[in-house]
Order: C-alpha cells, then structure tokens, then sequence
C-alpha cells in the first residue's frame, strides 16, 4: 500500500461487509446486496451527505463484479471527457462510470450521457449531494435507479476512528489514545473522509504517543486546517468576505475569495446569483451593464458548469468589482417599501387608474390623465403619488458619473417638486 495516501484512502472498504453504515443499502438481504450478488445492476444514482460512502460503494461494485471502471469528477470534467470514456467503453462490454458530482453536470454534458446509457454501452454510478430530482436531467433520472444513503452516526463515526487506529500499519505504530472525539465529529461535519485525514493529521503531531482531546484538535484545527464547509459557518464567512471585496472595488482580493469557494467545490449557481443581486444592490445606476453581464454570466454557467464556468465567474467579479458603485436603487425600495408599511394600501389617483369599462369612465377613472409623449419632451408633471405621500422622494442619485446625469435630467423636469 502507498503509505503517502491520505488515511481515508488507505482505509477506504473493499467489500460491503466492511462498509461502515448504509444497512438499508448493502446490508444482509438489501435489494442493492442481492443485485451485486447476481453480478447485474442498474444505472445508479447515490444521493446522501459527503463523506457517507458514495464513491466507496461504486468502487466496490466495481471490483466485486470485476468490470472495467471509469471515473470522472463533474468539478473538472466536460462534455470531451465524457464521449472519450463512452468511446473506450464501447470496447469493454460491462464498464461502468462513476461520475462525482453528477449534480454539476450542465444539461449538455448529462445529454451525452443519456444514449450511452439506454444503449448498455456503460452503467452509469452518479454521485450526488442535491437532490437528483431537481438537479438530474429527467430523461437521464429516469434510466437510474436512485439511492439514498443516510449520515453516519457518532457511533459509527468512533468506530472508524477505533478501527483506523488499530489497523492502519503508520497508526497502529504509535501509542494513540482517543480519549474525547465530539470535535474531530463536528469539524468533520459527520464526512467519513474528513474525519479520518484530520485524525491522520492530529496524529502527525508526534512520533510516538498522542492523546487526542477536544481541545487538541481545536488547537491543530485552527493552525492547519482551511475549512470550506457548503453549509457551515465558513460558507457564510467567505461569501461575505467575497461580497464586501467586490463592494470595496477591491478585484484582487474578490478573486481570491472566488478562488476559495470554488476549490471548496461551492455551486456554481449560488455564486453567479449573488453576482445578479450585488450588480443591482451595490451598483446599479452607476452602470446599468452590470445587471446585464452578471445575468449573462448567471445563465452562461448555468449552461456550461465546471470548470469553464470558472472564467466567466472571473470576469464578471473583475468587472463588477472595477465598476462605479451606487446603492441608490436598494435605498430607494427600502424606503418605498418602509412607506407601503406606515401608510398601508393608498388609493391610487383616479387620474391614473385603468378605466377598462363604462361604469368606471362614469366614476373618474382615467380623466384628466396627461399621456406624456403628447406633450414636450415626453414629459407633463403632474401627480403619480397617492395624495397623502405626494412629494415624497424615495430615489436620490448616487454620487458617481453616471447618475450625475440622471439628477440633472430629473431635477429639469421635476423643477421644485423633489428636490433633486
């Protein structure tokens, strides 16, 4: 065995019967037990937690029926990747491919998948953290079979611990005592592969006898450990940091926090729509082609995914980062909306209203309304506010270039009624 793989590696099952958790998958009599056992099974897709055996049991499906095994990752795989493996495949009767991630994979690169699929040219072993039926392609959906495996318990978490030390030959060389354990648990976030490097690397700390206690594993925790946790605390940490770096006008430091989220495998759609929301809330009038690049950019990854995905994330954070900021709009809905709540449902004017009826002709909808390209410079003043907030001032522009323009245009035409 290479001694230089990470623990988890190294102590990654071989046969069901070391498998930890997941009864109601492969334990005795199970259907998936039984299909392995007649030597046939069905395209699969394995949803559940990280870190819950999902690429273990597609290895040992493999290596139990003694089938070629292709494996790609969604993160860094394309639509090239997939046909070259299908061709291989087309060449070794039975191949299965393992897919992580499958959820990443964008419509195009699940469609290229789909006719290899009903054709037996590969079974297919999708691997997933989101729920399949939203993120899987249903003519794809519905040729697998789905899967869902269970987080591991603390019981079985402890018992891997016990059993790595007792049997891995670099551990079991040391004097290792797991005197407390809820903080390797709960920085692993319950991930069987996390645990088990971060015991690994706890155990590091010494040649030859190590104690292991909550407080140890804090203290390594936080000097060595850079945690990206999709829906722990540091999620919310560096998307702040990310936001606020592209608000500073600051592009390098916003690259790097994007450089972060998507080593830490966080979804690509999450990321571009907080690029849509920032481009109307920290900068919109200052250049409306914000809004437009950041939605292009959101339905351009949405097509593509990882990793070309990347590129266009980077390019939209450069440029919204580099751009003229403005809150204008995000104040003047928050205040409007402040108003819709103090002052309840205001009529509107009847001048204004919709008169699609002669009864309401005869009730003053619509009368006297002044339709505005009639009138010089398309424009007439007169009154759009219900009459009890009438002159109230919800947007004032910004102080940049752009907006600058817009004061001007609209303090010429509203003269003295908002004080632009």
């Amino acid at each position: 065995m290479n001694l230089y793989m990470p623990l988890a590696e190294r102590m990654r099952p071989a046969t069901l019967d070391e498998l930890a958790g997941q009864e109601h998958l492969v334990g005795k009599g199970s259907i998936l037990r039984t299909a392995i056992q007649r030597g046939k099974i069905p395209s699969i897709i394995f949803w559940g937690p990280p870190g819950t055996g999902k690429t273990t049991i597609a290895n040992i499906i493999a290596n139990t029926l003694n089938l070629p095994f292709f494996q790609l990752s969604a993160i860094s795989a394309g639509v090239k990747e997939v046909r070259e493996i299908i061709e291989k495949a087309k060449h070794q009767p039975g191949s299965i491919l393992f897919i992580d991630e499958i959820h990443r994979f964008n419509k195009g690169q699940q469609d290229a998948l789909l006719g290899a699929v009903e054709k037996g040219i590969v079974t297919l072993i999708g691997a997933t953290t989101e729920n399949p039926s939203f993120e899987v392609n249903s003519a794809l959906l519905s040729r697998c079979q789905v899967y869902i495996l269970k987080p591991l318990t603390n019981e079985a978490l402890v018992h891997l611990m016990q059993h790595a030390i007792k049997k891995d030959v670099q551990l079991k060389s040391k004097k290792i005592t797991l005197k407390e354990t809820s903080a390797l648990i709960n920085i692993s976030g319950g991930d069987a592969r996390k645990l088990l490097n971060l015991l690994e690397l706890v155990c590091d700390t010494s040649e030859n006898e190590v104690i292991i206690t909550d407080s140890f594993v804090m203290d390594i925790a936080q000097k060595k450990i850079a945690l990206y946790d999709k829906k722990g605390e540091q999620h919310y940490d560096i998307i702040s940091a990310f936001i606020k770096s592209i608000r500073g006008s600051d592009p390098n430091a916003a690259v790097y926090w994007l450089a972060r989220m998507i080593e830490g495998g966080e979804d690509v759609k999450f990321i571009a729509r907080r690029l849509v929301i920032l481009a109307s809330e920290d900068i919109g009038n200052a250049n409306p082609t914000a809004l437009v690049m950041a939605n292009a950019s959101f339905e351009a990854v949405n097509k593509i995914g990882y990793p070309e995905s990347n590129l266009i994330l980077s390019q939209c954070t450069i440029y919204l980062a580099s751009s003229p900021k403005s809150n204008s709009a995000t104040i003047a809905i928050g205040e409007a909306l402040a108003a819709v709540k103090k002052h309840g449902d205001l009529s509107v004017p009847l001048h204004i209203r919709n008169a699609p009826t002669r009864l309401m002709k005869n009730m003053g909808y619509g009368k006297d309304y002044q339709y505005s390209h009639n009138y010089k410079d398309n424009f007439s003043e007169q009154e759009y506010l219900p009459e009890e907030i009438s002159g109230t001032k919800f947007y004032t522009p910004g102080e940049n270039a752009r907006e600058e323009e817009l004061r001007k245009f609209l303090k010429n035409l509203w003269k003295e009624k908002y004080k632009y």
